[in-house]
């Protein structure tokens, strides 16, 4: 019996799929939209870095959480995201002046 000593530089698409508990379709559907990010290797097989599995499992919190359609969980995505850098160049302001934080 053989057993990995590291993890996989990348997860091909039957991986990715498993690992996220996603349908292959939908996964490509994802990255259709820009929600996830893959490559495609020399032989044509779509590729997931390991960190693009907690992506999806954000992205599949959003869309159970909000209703919102796949489509739209880009913008959703992309706000939230926003909104953690802007509490956090807060959060450095208010540690560098000494201020008091608003919360």
């Amino acid at each position: 019996m053989r057993y990995a000593l590291a993890r996989p530089a990348h997860l091909d698409l039957e991986s990715f799929s498993r690992a996220a508990g996603l349908h292959p379709d939908l996964v490509r559907r994802l990255v259709a939209l820009g929600l996830l990010e893959a490559w495609t290797d020399a032989s044509g097989t779509l590729c997931f870095a390991p960190s693009q599995v907690v992506a999806a499992g954000r992205l599949q919190r959003l869309h159970a959480g909000l209703a919102v359609n796949y489509a739209a969980l880009g913008l959703v995505a992309d706000l939230l995201d926003r909104i953690a850098e802007l509490e956090a160049a807060l959060r450095a302001a208010a540690g560098t002046t000494g201020g008091r934080s608003w919360t």
